[in-house]
């Protein structure tokens, strides 16, 4: 989930972020701060690092140095009981503005679409690990339906079990994408779509068959082998959801940095919403994948506590005066922090 209330209240301020005198720059932390939410918003728990592939443009795959660790059962009902949903009058609120304010319809299948009104929306469920690997997640699923916390996440699809997808459809999994870089030559391994297409196809026809709700994202990776057309093709008449996602670690790969909403706008992560590792850690997004600036910890503080605390007072100043020495300013982040938009 985003804070979508702090989005809405910034929207002018980011229109005039290029014109704001230098004069006035140690003014905007505390400005920016009596927009946020003293309550804080979930953006994604991750509840395993644990992943099967070793994908090029990953930084798990070369980068990251923490251990492989699911998080304990304990630890995320903690967490779970401490978030509640949108309410519904924000959220039609929100649709209304995006659709004023981007241009983009509610109904458009598009990564913009994906990022206004599904991202916001849900709790994302993964980090640098797949959720299918943590033999806790249809519980977990579960647990927040049960709060009404919309829920989502993306999976590897070679690790697709059918027992365990019905699980976590059953128990009221919102969303679940299916991330594909190519139908010929896969950093998933070889013959990659080939092996993942029927299994991809049996998850459609066991929700037809079971009237399940949650819905199917398939998303091809732009890696520019133009082969995203012949995909859509290929999934013509089944009931997905289906755009092709910009590659979003242009800054490890070499790649051209992506330009949808998500990315061309300053990161707000530091006054929209908090992430948290699998050790139970809160990090500031779901980019970092070593914990080289951590906020809190969710075993031995509230997130009230860690989301108004002096760590994260830290990294909202470092974003705006776009400080040194931590990830999010050194260029390891397609994400520009705020402070680079000001003049």
């Amino acid at each position: 989930m985003i804070d979508i209330g702090f989005y809405m209240r910034i929207a002018e301020f980011k229109k005039l972020l290029g014109q704001i005198h230098p004069i006035h720059k140690p003014d905007v932390p505390r400005w920016l701060d009596s927009q946020r939410s003293p309550t804080p918003v979930v953006f994604n728990i991750e509840t395993t690092n644990a992943c099967s592939m070793s994908c090029f443009f990953c930084p798990r795959t070369t980068l990251m140095t923490r251990p492989v660790k699911t998080m304990s059962p304990d630890v995320f009902r903690n967490i779970a009981n401490q978030l509640t949903p949108h309410p519904a009058e924000l959220w039609r609120e929100w649709v209304a503005f995006a659709e004023r304010n981007y241009s983009v319809p509610q109904d458009e299948v598009s990564e913009n679409a994906f990022f206004l009104y599904v991202l916001p929306r849900v709790l994302v469920l993964h980090g640098y690990g797949d959720p299918l690997l943590d033999p806790h997640i249809p519980d977990y699923i579960k647990y927040l339906s049960q709060r009404d916390i919309p829920t989502y996440f993306s999976c590897n699809p070679a690790n697709i079990n059918l027992g365990k997808t019905a699980n976590a459809f059953e128990n009221g999994l919102t969303y679940i994408k299916y991330s594909i870089d190519s139908l010929v030559s896969s950093a998933r391994g070889k013959d990659a779509f080939k092996r993942d297409y029927p299994q991809i196809m049996q998850v459609l026809n066991m929700k037809a068959k079971k009237n399940y709700q949650t819905r199917v994202i398939i998303t091809m990776i732009d890696l520019g082998l133009d082969e995203y057309e012949s995909l859509k093709e290929m999934f013509e008449g089944t009931d997905v959801y289906i755009y092709q996602k910009s590659p979003d670690q242009a800054w490890l790969t070499g790649k051209e940095k992506p330009k949808s909403i998500h990315w061309s706008e300053p990161c707000q992560f530091p006054w929209s919403s908090i992430s948290i590792n699998s050790s139970g850690l809160v990090i500031p997004c779901g980019e970092m994948y070593d914990p080289d600036v951590v906020l809190g910890d969710t075993r031995t503080q509230s997130l009230e506590e860690i989301w108004n605390g002096e760590e994260y007072a830290k990294l909202r100043r470092a974003h705006v005066f776009n400080t040194p020495g931590i990830r999010c300013t050194n260029g390891t982040c397609d994400m520009k922090v705020l402070g680079k938009f000001l003049v």
